[in-house]
């Protein structure tokens, strides 16, 4: 089909545009649900499934058609410099990815990769759930760290992401007659060039793995899958202590014991302590008192690995 005096070529198919589009419904999702601590569930599912996404991506990157596969993208800095230098009247057309746009689109899958690990290393680490929630006993005094490289890594992405829509609005108003931006929905550019073609293995793996990104994000909304499976069980404090529910909870809400450290509990649970508990007299027999005390030690916040009882003690400090 001749539009002008350019050809029109199939340059982006079904699979890659679909990659595209569920790429930017994830991570749109994803940030979104990252602003309440009450959609972290939703946040880690949109989050596997930009990981299936990249992993997807990688190997599409090998086995794609052709302006899919990285061999095709051209990874040149002087030839991106030219491209740059000359924007306005390049020296040469690129039916695929231009030398800017490749070095961008590799970052993005690049930082995308470490976003998603650095995501699911802390959703593990930090709250104790998902697929690395094993972490959670020997890496929780650093959950920290792990939270901050994702932001930093988060960061990176916005940055990349951000170049990625200048660089198509650019292109749309220097190049409008190219079809850039309408290539994205329909495929085809108006350029010069040889049209993909989709093989029967490429088109099992991208139903495969498009399916899978799907399917994942929809199997980690639910809170039973074990993306979002807790190593840590609800504790029924009634069968572990008894006399503590009786009598802390008895006059306000049963705080974990998690929440304070050793020294806390056993200056709260000192007689004279109990005598005057923030303006009530508490006290307990003795037997009773030191029942309660023992408990409290024993599962205090150094004996629990949980995101709130290491924050506590941090602040807390000596």
């Amino acid at each position: 089909m001749i539009k002008g005096d350019k050809m029109k070529r199939y340059v982006w198919s079904l699979p890659t545009r679909l990659f595209h589009w569920l790429l930017v419904l994830f991570i749109v999702g994803a940030y979104l649900a990252s602003e309440e601590e009450n959609l972290l569930r939703i946040h880690t599912a949109f989050g596997y499934g930009v990981g299936v996404l990249v992993i997807f991506r990688i190997i599409w990157g090998f086995i794609g058609p052709k302006y899919s596969r990285f061999s095709d993208f051209p990874l040149s800095i002087k030839e991106a410099i030219e491209y740059i230098k000359n924007i306005f009247h390049p020296k040469k057309k690129y039916i695929g990815h231009n030398p800017a746009a490749s070095f961008v689109m590799l970052g993005i899958i690049i930082t995308l990769f470490f976003v998603v690990v650095s995501g699911v290393l802390t959703y593990g680490i930090q709250e104790g759930r998902g697929v690395l929630a094993f972490l959670n006993n020997s890496l929780f005094r650093e959950m920290e760290v792990f939270e901050e490289l994702h932001e930093v890594f988060v960061s990176i992405l916005l940055f990349l992401i951000a170049l990625h829509l200048a660089g198509v609005a650019t292109d749309y108003i220097l190049h409008k007659e190219d079809g850039t931006i309408a290539s994205i929905f329909t495929g085809y550019k108006n350029i010069e060039g040889e049209s993909v073609k989709l093989n029967s293995i490429q088109k099992i793996v991208a139903t495969l793995f498009l399916a899978a990104s799907i399917g994942v994000v929809i199997w980690g909304f639910t809170q039973d899958a074990p993306l979002n499976k807790s190593i840590y069980e609800e504790i029924e404090y009634e069968e572990h202590s008894s006399l503590f529910v009786e009598e802390c909870g008895a006059c306000h809400t049963l705080y974990p014991p998690h929440l304070l450290p050793k020294r806390s509990w056993v200056k709260l649970m000192e007689p004279k302590a109990l005598q005057n508990h923030f303006g009530d007299d508490a006290s307990l027999d003795e037997e009773s008192r030191v029942e309660i005390e023992k408990f409290l030690v024993a599962n205090s916040a150094e004996s629990s690995t949980k995101e709130a009882a290491v924050y506590i003690l941090k602040s807390l400090k000596d």
